[in-house]
């Protein structure tokens, strides 16, 4: 493997620029059985409190690689 740098085509770039603009999105819709069985699923309390507590968490870290 070669440690020279490459060089993107035009088209490559175009491509990058377009990809950077779209938002992140479903591929599809839910299915209705999908969708069902989603609506009959219980939220697992300890994993609510988890998250909760994971996301105080990191907007409280200091260190290397925060922003100050």
């Amino acid at each position: 493997m070669s440690d020279e740098p490459t060089r993107p085509s035009p088209e490559t770039r175009a491509a990058e620029r377009d990809e950077a603009q779209t938002t992140a999105h479903a591929d599809r819709a839910p299915t209705p059985e999908e969708a069902r069985l989603a609506e009959t699923r219980d939220v697992d309390r300890n994993a609510a409190e988890y998250e909760k507590e994971m996301n105080e968490r990191g907007a409280k870290q200091k260190g290397e690689g925060r922003l100050p």
